[in-house]
């Protein structure tokens, strides 16, 4: 797309190109490689490079809350309903409807690698995406990552009992949540309590009720 504005008329009578602006549609990558192959990712933000190498939609935000949904619309009201109990979400981040346990795994070194991050809240709504891979996504990432920021999790749709399970047996500081209000308060109250720590300089230990 090329976006020419603004033109000016001299007075001579000719029509002068002011500035101008080239813009490529990432979805013709793959019948345009030479082209996209002149790209430098050092002029980029290099979560998003990690994110478009991961096939993920990832948007860096301000907040503390990191954020992992699947589909866009479910992305932007998981980041309204973080914001009506008083958080600010860290992050737009969609997995979409086929992501792999692989992607969730990337999906959180991501969210992970924002130190403004104090809790992190998982919102999976399982119609074409599997809710068991989005669990063995996030065992994964919280073992090879060594999480210590608790993690919320909503998980509801296809295979969310056997991802229940998974999670139950995991021994993670992952706080299961079934109710989509209650989480967004879970982890707002833990993200405050880990940002009170911080500023007075205390490390603070999540453990699961028994």
């Amino acid at each position: 797309m090329v976006e020419i504005n603004p033109l000016a008329e001299g007075t001579d009578g000719h029509v002068y190109c002011m500035d101008c602006k080239i813009n490529f549609d990432s979805n013709a990558e793959f019948r345009q490689k030479p082209l996209f192959a002149l790209k430098d990712d050092r002029q980029e933000d290099w979560r998003d490079v990690a994110a478009a190498k991961a096939n993920l939609n990832y948007i860096g935000l301000d907040g503390e809350i990191g954020c992992l949904v699947n589909g866009a619309g479910l992305a932007m009201a998981t980041m309204d309903i973080i914001k009506l109990h008083g958080g600010k979400p860290a992050n737009f981040l969609d997995v979409g409807g086929g992501a792999t346990s692989e992607q969730v795994k990337e999906a959180f070194k991501l969210i992970t690698n924002d130190q403004k991050v104090h809790a992190i809240l998982v919102n999976i709504f399982g119609g074409i995406m599997r809710c068991d891979v989005i669990a063995e996504g996030i065992i994964a990432a919280a073992k090879e990552l060594d999480l210590k920021v608790p993690i919320v999790c909503r998980l509801q749709g296809t295979r969310v009992e056997d991802a229940k399970a998974l999670i139950a047996t995991s021994n993670l500081r992952i706080l299961p949540c079934d109710n989509l209000d209650e989480a967004a308060k879970m982890v707002v109250k833990l993200s405050e309590i880990v940002t009170l720590a911080k500023k007075a300089f205390v490390g603070v230990k999540f453990e699961l009720p028994i």
